[in-house]
């Protein structure tokens, strides 16, 4: 590729505009068609249940009903008996729910049928819709946060935060989690700081996509100088929504309180001589193999630093234990609103 010019550097800048107004339009478009196709499930499954509930049809229509629309459709697909009872499912758990049924026309088919299919409660599926609606998951996406059991954790354990960072960025709770699921790091038993290190950032899209995507990657062992002094901090985000910095340090042993102190002074260095302006105060995550509650709650409670501690798992979490716990959660939840009463 020849050197360019002034003028063709110009040029390329006006193209790549065009390019993006192009991307745009296609993404519109998309988006367009989508909204169509959901909207035709939703008014299909809102006439079988009506029929259905008016004892106008019975459920051995909705056989007779896939191979009409096969016989005098040849070419429309997605029409067969699963699928238009899915579609009357589909409308019976929406229709009475005006906040979460415009977020179902912003997800593909395929996405609505895995909320669907795999959300045990109402809670959970509007957990998932509207997660999946911000993050842009892909189909494969979505169906790892459910074996991660992500509702699950973050009903059952929020993040563990120092006081200050919901008072300089009130948002915080719903971009950071207590425990973050690394399995995609397929990392051994005894593993050092260093492996974990060169693992994170040799996946660093899966990591990303783990933290959410208003993270955007900054450098790893970020260097700052204080008292004529180099010192490196391990990873460095910024997150675009929160508008600040995020410095992660990673540790793979436990949480210990004395590790909240150099965190502290790297918040320090960076509010001091690389945040700009504009930007919010930096924050910190403590990224350890395991940490015990109680510790944290001391540790955190005093602190002035916008920071949190959570910790990473190396294999997905046991699912049927936590959907246990929080089974039990809402059971106790009910049973204390009932004494309250």
């Amino acid at each position: 590729m020849g050197v360019l010019t002034k003028a063709s550097v110009t040029e390329e800048a006006g193209f790549a505009e065009i390019v993006g107004l192009i991307a745009a339009a296609r993404q519109r478009a998309f988006q367009a068609v989508n909204t169509t196709l959901i909207d035709l499930y939703w008014q299909v499954g809102e006439y079988i249940s009506r029929k259905i509930e008016a004892a106008e049809w019975g459920d051995s229509v909705v056989p007779q009903l896939a191979q009409y629309i096969a016989q005098t459709q040849p070419g429309q697909r997605g029409f067969t008996r699963p699928n238009l009872f899915r579609m009357k499912q589909f409308y019976e758990v929406y229709r009475d729910s005006a906040i979460v049924s415009p977020l179902v026309r912003q997800l593909p088919w395929t996405h609505n049928l895995i909320i669907l299919g795999q959300s045990k409660r109402p809670e959970e599926r509007e957990f998932y819709l509207r997660m999946a609606v911000k993050e842009r998951w892909t189909k494969r996406e979505l169906e790892r946060q459910f074996k991660a059991a992500l509702f699950e954790r973050v009903v059952l354990s929020p993040p563990k935060m120092s006081p200050a960072l919901p008072q300089s960025h009130p948002d915080a709770q719903n971009v950071f989690k207590d425990a973050y699921a690394l399995e995609f790091l397929g990392l051994p038993q005894g593993h050092s700081e260093d492996d974990l290190h060169h693992a994170l950032l040799n996946r660093m899209k899966d990591f990303l996509l783990e933290l959410g995507r208003d993270f955007c990657y900054v450098g790893s062992e970020f260097p700052v100088q204080v008292g004529g002094r180099d010192f490196a901090l391990d990873l460095l985000f910024f997150h675009r929504g929160l508008n600040a910095l995020v410095a992660f340090e990673l540790k793979v042993h436990e949480f210990e309180p004395e590790y909240l102190g150099k965190l502290n002074f790297y918040l320090e260095a960076l509010d001091r001589d690389v945040r700009k302006e504009h930007e919010q105060p930096s924050i910190g995550v403590l990224l350890c193999a395991s940490k015990n509650n109680e510790i944290v709650e001391y540790a955190l409670s005093r602190s002035l630093s916008p920071a949190l501690i959570a910790e990473y798992q190396t294999k997905l979490p046991d699912k049927k234990l936590l959907q246990a716990k929080l089974q039990e959660f809402y059971l106790q939840d009910a049973r204390e609103d009932d004494e309250e009463k």
